[in-house]
């Protein structure tokens, strides 16, 4: 007769419940460890924690970081530093401020002889590297000089044609022509096409006629418009006379140089009304004005006449055969205020972010009982606050680089899908960064507590001149419709077999792959090695967007028939920024993944992953409803998400100092003394006026 086989479950619950008994009995009769015992712990432990940190080499990382431009930033930071009647006080009026700001100005270019109209066309990604410097130096500063150079400037150059620029170029580089950007209106900002301001063409003096119709029509917010500028490119509509029963026809917005002070005395010119728009809430060394025109009379050569020109005898020609072709060329070229802000603003947060991090690793506060008080980055709470923070502004560092490179090699070769390309992630990494920024300014003050209050400590200043920046040269909420736009035109080009730009490319593989079922396998795998796979990370990032654009197409199809085109984008209106915000996610987390993977130096390069990785499960976690909802991530991935995010956390947190040092931003560039890397206390309570003891 055969034995039965013993049955396995049966021995292994045998097993697990003698474990079960061996263990409690262990927290009943608990060991006797020695003090030998202890001391051996506590060198594994100090073993573990030395493990976690790395050892990072600063000066390569900051190499990497600040890139072949470094010393041009350098030079404009000492200029100022060896300058102090040039450096901005903590307390100043407005008007000392905007007359600061212009002999700042004045003497980066005449004194320090760096002329930044220069590298405008020819290097832009060197003007931009001068525009971060100057904006670190005073915020108004960085404004005051892209008015002048990217917008003004630039209006110049890349609307205008060669006699312009022959007339303008010198004048403009060197300050002689003081000038504005003359767009906005009191009653229309983002929707250009909208403009009122008028511009008629007069046969009989081959003049144009510039008009304010309106009230609403007046030019408002305009930089250097208060006080400084002798110039103005003005936007307005041409209005053709025509032998019909209109009178005229409309051909469009386009762009006209209006002169709108005396070159010697300074006085208005006629037909012109100045007022100033006053006090704001921040960037108050840029006197921004409003202008209103009667009847003022240009020659027609002022037309800027690149897309579109007028003869002597009133004939329009163009090599663009549409208003909305002509609209669509003419912002085109201005494209680059946008490259400038989104830069900038990663420059800010840079700024902020030191200032954060190195006081709450000099504050102390509390501590286990009879023991030295912590620093308040050891806190959790702390490193939530800021660690992702701090991630987040290392990945915006590299988007907007590869932003602005994109956009040098656009001002190059001209080419056509590149141009849509920089116009859409352009839009979109100046929402989504300056957004990011925005709310951190807030949360950097906080991390400081009553010492992030005090003005000297730059917060305030920082917030409020950043401020602004979600709303000029787009507003954030339409840049990211725009981007979202684009994405629906990606997505049916890719369904009719077009050709998708280079930012899009990975629609074509997402919108198969990604959207077939979540692989239930995938969906539970939790280990270390998998979560910080950079292709489990985009590949997370471009299933969430894929997920969206194809869910949004479905649901405006669904709608436009009872609610028409406009209804229906309305209706789904925080679905498209949901879309487009994961989209631009996209675009960070894979520029991030390919500068880690390119930065020469190990340390350098294993420090960077941390980050990156940092950078890119705080977003899923952010987000896990969105994965779980789809079931993408099953719960027990979904806790390991969690789990390894507070430990990347802490992680960065042992080398915050290191990465806010490879930032290699000058103690007279902070100018916060709670930043400062050695008796930060002491200059603070000198600054407030006791002497030293």
């Amino acid at each position: 007769m055969q034995k039965p086989s013993p049955d396995p479950t049966a021995e292994e619950d045998s097993h697990s419940a003698v474990r079960r008994i061996e263990l409690l009995s262990l927290h009943l009769t608990p060991l006797t460890i020695s003090p030998d015992d202890y001391r051996q712990i506590e060198r594994l432990e100090c073993a573990k924690a030395a493990a976690a940190k790395l050892n990072v080499d600063t000066k390569s990382l900051s190499s990497y970081m600040r890139g072949k431009h470094r010393e041009i930033q350098d030079q404009v930071m000492d200029y100022f530093n060896n300058r102090p009647d040039l450096q901005t006080p903590v307390e100043i009026l407005k008007d000392d401020h905007r007359e600061l700001c212009m002999r700042q100005l004045t003497g980066l270019v005449r004194e320090a002889g760096i002329r930044p109209f220069r590298y405008v066309v020819e290097d832009p990604a060197k003007y931009f590297a001068i525009l971060e410097a100057v904006g670190s130096v005073d915020m108004s500063l960085g404004i005051k000089m892209g008015v002048q150079y990217s917008l003004w400037g630039g209006s110049v150059i890349n609307l205008g044609t060669k006699k312009h620029k022959v007339k303008y170029f010198d004048g403009i580089d060197n300050l002689e022509y003081p000038g504005c950007f003359a767009m906005t209106e009191l009653h229309h900002g983002s929707n250009v096409q909208g403009l009122q301001t008028m511009a008629t063409f007069d046969p009989i003096t081959d003049e144009f006629v510039i008009d304010t119709p309106n009230d609403g029509a007046i030019k408002w917010w305009i930089g250097n418009a208060a006080v400084h500028g002798k110039f103005a490119t003005v936007f307005a509509k041409l209005m053709l006379p025509t032998h019909d029963k209109r009178g005229v026809s409309d051909m469009g917005v386009h762009a006209f140089i209006v002169p709108i002070r005396d070159m010697k005395t300074h006085q208005t010119l006629p037909g012109i009304e100045i007022n100033d728009c006053g006090h704001k809430v921040g960037l108050n060394g840029v006197d921004n004005g409003a202008l209103r025109f009667r009847s003022v009379r240009i020659p027609r050569d002022n037309l800027l006449n690149r897309f579109g020109d007028v003869s002597r005898d009133g004939k329009y020609t163009s090599g663009l055969p549409s208003i909305n072709k002509r609209f669509a060329a003419t912002l085109g070229e201005l494209v680059g205020g946008r490259v400038g802000l989104a830069y900038s603003s990663g420059s800010v947060l840079k700024i902020a972010g030191t200032i954060a991090i190195r006081y709450s690793l000099l504050r102390q506060q509390f501590g286990p009982p009879k023991q030295p008080e912590v620093s308040i980055l050891d806190y959790q709470s702390q490193q939530h606050k800021l660690m992702p923070m701090l991630a987040s502004t290392y990945a915006f560092h590299f988007a907007t680089l590869h932003l602005v490179e994109k956009y040098s090699e656009m001002k190059k070769t001209h080419d056509e899908q590149l141009v849509a390309d920089v116009h859409s992630l352009s839009a979109g990494l100046k929402a989504y960064v300056t957004s990011y920024t925005a709310k951190s300014l807030s949360i950097c003050r906080e991390a400081c507590g009553g010492h992030g209050y005090a003005a000297v400590n730059r917060f305030g200043s920082l917030r409020n001149d950043h401020d602004i920046f979600q709303t000029f040269e787009g507003d954030n909420t339409v840049l990211l419709q725009q981007v979202a736009g684009d994405l629906l035109k990606q997505y049916k080009e890719k369904f009719q077999g077009g050709t998708l730009s280079v930012t899009w490319n990975y629609l074509r593989e997402s919108m198969n792959s990604y959207l077939s079922q979540p692989n239930p396998v995938t969906a539970r795998w939790e280990s270390e090695d998998h979560l910080r796979d950079p292709k489990f990370q985009l590949d997370a990032f471009r299933y969430r967007t894929s997920r969206l654009l194809q869910s949004v197409a479905v649901r405006l199809r669904k709608h436009s028939k009872p609610l028409g085109s406009f209804g229906a984008w309305n209706r789904c209106l925080n679905h498209l920024l949901t879309l487009a915000e994961s989209h631009i996610e996209s675009v960070i987390l894979a520029k991030f993944i390919e500068a880690v993977q390119n930065c020469p130096d190990a340390s350098s390069r294993a420090a960077l992953k941390l980050v990156s990785d940092l950078y890119a499960l705080d977003r899923i976690w952010k987000d896990i409803g969105t994965y779980r909802n789809v079931d993408y991530v099953a719960p027990n991935k979904a806790k390991a998400i969690h789990k390894l995010t507070a430990y990347l956390s802490f992680r960065v947190r042992n080398i915050a100092g290191e990465l806010v040092d490879a930032f290699d931003i000058p103690g007279y560039v902070t100018r916060a003394p709670i930043a400062m890397q050695s008796d930060a206390y002491s200059q603070y309570t000198q600054h407030v006026g006791f002497n030293p003891l």
